[in-house]
């Protein structure tokens, strides 16, 4: 065995679970743990402009790649402002280890310059946290990090390491890290046999398909199963991608601004199966009238989403692929023809609309899935460019749509794109974002200029907070507080400022022209798009109304 400090632990450590990116920012507590990434050449550092924008790349490269996300930062300010991003994580199931390094432990709890206690600090939005005093516990405290992050229903896991425990030195024994088995020990058959029994009853079934699908790589066996039940199938945000969105079966997102096909068919439907997916208010409105009609079958690897917001009539704890692997070998194949010819004449009723006389979102949405024939990356912020991009994007395979679904966390796209670029260097990675966003982030293109990642940035340019205005014009009487941004920024100076590529459009034609010459670049590209104040995302639901209720511009 060999003698090593524990910031060599800590490498080692990351070289055994295939870390090959780390996103980071020093500081004098982790200063020990950096000097020891200087001296390897296996695992490489980028150093973000801001920590939240290394927490968000981390959790970017994990949801892109379906590994462990890493970032590391300094004790105090450092820690703390990697909260937003563990935060961001854990409301979204997202793997992953951020190593935080403290204060020594002879001056732990004496208000020590840039001391906090950040395992305690993030205790309530967070899988598990270490803190690391002892150098014999470190290596297997890192192990069980990792372990942890990625087991069941994945998470967020802190490691917060004492700077002494750093610079100390023992012996280090490697390991061979055994790959994480899906959870199926609390598969039961008779579960299994109530499930198989409820889809063969069904007349009218729907299938609702939420982020665990994704989580638990499953689009194979979900696709069979939609074909074995013959049923529509909808998704929640975070769901998109999980299910080909141009498939016949697929009826669009389902809640809040989902398609009135999905809020109506799931209504009207006698059988809702869901996925993988925790009936958030976002999706169920006024849960005592969500699906009214319909028998709930719940599969889910984690019980504790079980009857927390909506009662289910059946559920099946476990790995959704395994436990669809299962109810595929089982079933027989169904038919409701009648049932979803029904939706498809609801789908051609009811077809996402919008303006096309100008340049706006769903517009530039299409275009951009147009020219990339579905295969890019998107990632987003949070508003209404994030609901446009969900809507008017057909999202063909797993881990392409990207975004803070739970927390709802504005400047997270960004740092995300940057991840999963690094994560994905093959893909087209775009990220959509709003005018109030990119004034949360815009500092983490010199992150990419200076690593020429190329990335595109696409701003949708109204000059408002575009979806509190919304809400504020619908329900608030116009009164529009602190919501319009006109002021003298010019984006585009910034983004070149920041060593992006940046131009302005203003019509459909500009933008097309734009956008087929940034894919050809090898640097960020800034394209920033000028949109009416007053666009609005269509369909939705009043707050306090049920999904039944979705309604329209001609419908107002």
């Amino acid at each position: 065995m060999k003698q090593l400090t524990g910031s060599e632990i800590v490498i080692e450590c990351l070289k055994e679970q295939g870390v090959d990116t780390v996103f980071g920012y020093p500081g004098g507590s982790i200063l020990n743990i950096y000097d020891a990434l200087y001296k390897q050449k296996d695992i490489r550092h980028i150093l973000t402009s801001h920590e939240q924008g290394a927490a968000h790349a981390a959790d970017g490269y994990a949801r892109a790649t379906g590994k462990v996300g890493v970032c590391m930062a300094t004790s105090g300010p450092g820690a703390t402002n990697l909260v937003t991003g563990i935060a961001t994580a854990y409301m979204d199931s997202i793997p992953i280890v951020a190593i935080t390094a403290n204060v020594a432990v002879s001056i732990l709890g004496k208000d020590s310059f840039q001391e906090v206690d950040i395992a305690g600090v993030v205790m309530p939005i967070i899988k598990h946290s270490y803190i690391v005093k002892d150098i014999c516990e470190l290596a297997d405290t890192i192990r069980k990090a990792f372990s942890i992050a990625k087991s069941g229903r994945p998470g967020p896991v802190l490691v917060d390491i004492t700077k002494d425990v750093t610079a100390s030195v023992t012996e280090y024994e490697p390991k061979v890290i055994d790959p994480v088995v899906p959870i199926t020990k609390h598969i039961r058959e008779s579960d299994l046999e109530k499930a198989i029994s409820m889809i063969k009853e069904a007349k009218k079934p729907y299938i609702m398909v939420g982020g665990g699908a994704i989580l638990s790589e499953a689009s194979e066996a979900l696709a069979e199963f939609v074909q074995k039940v013959d049923a529509p199938v909808c998704d929640t945000l975070m769901g998109k991608g999980a299910f080909d969105g141009r498939s016949s079966y697929y009826t669009g997102m389902i809640g809040m601004h989902g398609t009135k096909t999905s809020n109506l068919g799931v209504t009207e439907s006698d059988l809702l199966i869901v996925l993988g997916a925790r009936f958030s208010d976002r999706v169920c409105a006024v849960p005592d009238r969500f699906a009214m009609n319909a028998k709930i079958l719940q599969i889910d690897v984690d019980p504790a989403e079980v009857n927390k917001n909506k009662v289910s009539d059946v559920s099946v704890i476990g790995d959704i692929k395994y436990v669809l692997e299962e109810l595929n070998r089982r079933l027989e194949q169904q038919s409701h023809e009648e049932w979803v010819t029904h939706i498809m004449e609801l789908k051609e009723k009811y077809p996402l609309t919008y303006k096309k006389t100008k340049l706006c979102g769903p517009s530039i949405i299409e275009k951009i899935d147009e020219i990339t024939g579905g295969d890019a990356i998107i990632t987003t912020e949070v508003g209404q460019h994030q609901m446009w991009a969900a809507q008017f994007f057909h999202y063909r395979y797993p881990r392409t749509f990207l975004s803070s679904g739970g927390l709802g966390t504005m400047g997270y796209g960004l740092g995300a794109s940057m991840g999963a670029k690094i994560g994905c260097p093959d893909k087209r990675v775009i990220n959509i974002a709003g005018d109030g966003c990119f004034r949360m982030n815009m500092n983490e293109l010199a992150t990419l200029s200076r690593y020429e990642i190329p990335v595109i940035e696409i701003i949708f340019n109204n000059h408002v907070l575009g979806m509190v205005r919304q809400w504020q014009t619908l329900f608030y009487e116009q009164r529009y507080s602190y919501t319009n941004l006109l002021d003298k920024v010019d984006f585009v100076k910034v983004a070149e400022g920041l060593g992006a590529i940046a131009t302005r459009v203003e019509t459909m034609e500009e933008f097309e022209e734009a956008f087929k010459k940034a894919i050809t670049e090898k640097m960020p590209v800034v394209i920033e798009c000028m949109l009416d104040s007053d666009d609005k995302v269509w369909p939705m639901c009043a707050p306090g109304t049920s999904i039944q209720d979705t309604f329209s511009e001609e419908d107002l």
